[in-house]
């Protein structure tokens, strides 16, 4: 696992713990940046990630929901929801390959997800990554 790797996933636990439990504290979760990732360059990536996911979650799970055939936001798995919204982040905001990010992406969803989640992980990523270099993705209804 590459370190910016480790970054993403350590982001991905945070996202999940706060969707799990909204009252988390954002000196904890400082705390566990910080004691999981030590380097300050991947605490401050993982810190983008999350703040970014969180920044712009509206925008992402607006993205995310008109993209996902048959599958409404609620009822993805909190795991896929919060690997799609960090991969979506990326493709938006960040100067990360589209490819990186979606294969980042896939990793997490393997590790982290169900035995489809990578596959759907996948699907949904494919389709806003075609989207953006497509340049439609700029709209939740294109």
């Amino acid at each position: 696992m590459t370190r910016r790797s480790r970054a993403r996933e350590v982001a991905l636990q945070v996202l999940y713990q706060s969707e799990v439990n909204p009252g988390t504290v954002a000196t904890d979760i400082e705390s566990f940046l910080v004691g999981r990732l030590r380097a300050a360059p991947l605490v401050d990536f993982a810190r983008l990630l999350v703040a970014g996911v969180d920044t712009h979650c509206g925008e992402l799970d607006k993205l995310l929901d008109a993209r996902s055939e048959n599958w409404r936001l609620s009822r993805m798995a909190a795991t896929d929801r919060a690997v799609l919204r960090i991969a979506l982040f990326e493709l938006l905001h960040t100067d990360v390959p589209g490819p990186v990010a979606v294969d980042e992406a896939i990793q997490l969803a393997r590790r982290y997800g169900s035995e489809a989640s990578s596959r759907f992980v996948s699907g949904i990523l494919g389709k806003l990554l075609a989207d953006r270099d497509a340049a439609t993705i700029l709209s939740p209804d294109a």
